[in-house]
């Protein structure tokens, strides 16, 4: 009995020196889709949410890379009328000019060709007008002796002949002088002048954006440009857009033209130009959109994209961090009161400056996890 005794007491005594043992806390309940955090905890700290907003959202719509290009209708490419030698040029490589400014003389044989030419046909419009008066003359003194019966009737049939012949020669004369001044003025020259130089003349207002020419050089090549001038007040973006949203395109369509040198600034373009065929490669149809480049910001072969917007509606939207992907599938998390989220499905569209429309599942006015749904996804 007194055994017994002891060993109860010595059991009680081992119980009042152990510690009692620490409980240990279990995770937030989640209950059927559901994450509660107590109102104590600190990742409630960490979850920000957010009404649901409605905006207009394109429900039809492409975005498309594109370059910018010189005006193919603004652009030409000078080149020299005749052989010659480049006596003197007036302009430079970036030089803007207006439209029959002087670019260069050429000294060519084919001008003093010209200037002869012209002498030549002058001189016999001259001689066949002096010829005519005399034929005029003649005519009238024949007939005047006819009506005094004084000649034959066969005089008077041959100065009509002569007068007819007369004045066909200044006709052909005038025809030939008028081709002449027509040779020389395509060369730039001025009849009468002494020793000529064809001077080439700007056929539009620009600038010179290239250039290839030296004074003193000799030119048999009429074919190769020696610079190019282009009118930058339009230029265009050429953009590949793709097969599929080929319908959405028409002349004179309004398209947004964003450019990599200018980030977030969007530009106005209007369709001018549609691609008869696909690129077979790409799949992608060419089209050139015009924009105004009077302020100068825009240069050829800059990178950017076109975006054209068929349609739009009204459409619950929510920030881009709201969406999470859960066991594949794309959810938002709902704030049903503090501390209470739920799980929703969502379908979502195109996301566009950091904002997403929701096409299913989401009605406006409720209120999403904006900050912090990667936390709850992780309960």
């Amino acid at each position: 009995m007194r055994a017994w005794i002891c060993t109860l007491l010595l059991l009680a005594l081992a119980g009042c020196r152990e510690a009692p043992a620490p409980v240990k806390a279990g995770p937030e309940p989640r209950i059927d889709g559901v994450v509660v955090i107590p109102p104590d905890s600190p990742k409630l700290r960490q979850i920000r949410a957010e009404e649901v907003g409605v905006e207009r959202v394109p429900t039809d719509e492409f975005t498309a890379p594109a370059k910018l290009e010189f005006n193919p209708n603004r652009i030409s490419r000078v080149v020299l009328p005749a052989p010659g030698r480049v006596a003197e040029v007036f302009v430079y490589f970036g030089d803007a000019v207006q439209r029959g400014d002087p670019l260069l003389s050429l000294e060519s044989p084919e001008a003093d060709l010209a200037a002869a030419e012209y002498s030549r046909a002058e001189l016999a419009l001259t001689a066949a007008r002096a010829e005519l008066a005399k034929a005029q003359a003649d005519y009238e003194r024949v007939l005047d002796l006819f009506r005094g019966d004084a000649i034959a009737k066969k005089e008077v049939l041959a100065a009509e002949t002569a007068l007819s012949q007369a004045k066909a020669a200044v006709a052909q004369s005038e025809t030939s002088r008028g081709q002449a001044l027509a040779r020389l003025e395509l060369l730039g020259l001025k009849p009468g002048q002494a020793r000529p130089r064809i001077t080439v003349r700007a056929p539009l207002s620009g600038k010179v954006t290239e250039f290839n020419v030296v004074a003193g050089e000799y030119r048999n090549d009429t074919s190769q440009p020696v610079m190019t001038i282009a009118d930058l007040s339009t230029v265009w973006a050429a953009a590949d857009v793709p097969e599929t949203s080929i319908r959405l395109v028409q002349l004179d369509e309004r398209f947004e033209v964003r450019l990599n040198a200018f980030p977030g600034e969007v530009f106005q373009s209007r369709v001018m130009r549609i691609a008869d065929s696909v690129d077979p490669a790409n799949r992608t149809l060419k089209v050139w959109a015009e924009m105004d480049n009077r302020s100068g910001r825009f240069r050829p072969e800059m990178f950017g994209t076109v975006r054209h917007v068929e349609a739009e509606r009204e459409m619950p939207v929510v920030p881009a961090g709201a969406v999470v992907q859960m066991e594949g599938r794309e959810a938002v998390f709902v704030e049903e009161a503090p501390g209470r989220f739920r799980a929703v499905q969502v379908r979502t569209g195109k996301r566009s400056g950091g904002r997403v429309p929701v096409i299913e599942g989401l009605r406006p006015g409720q209120r999403v996890v904006s900050d912090g749904a990667m936390l709850l996804r992780g309960y």
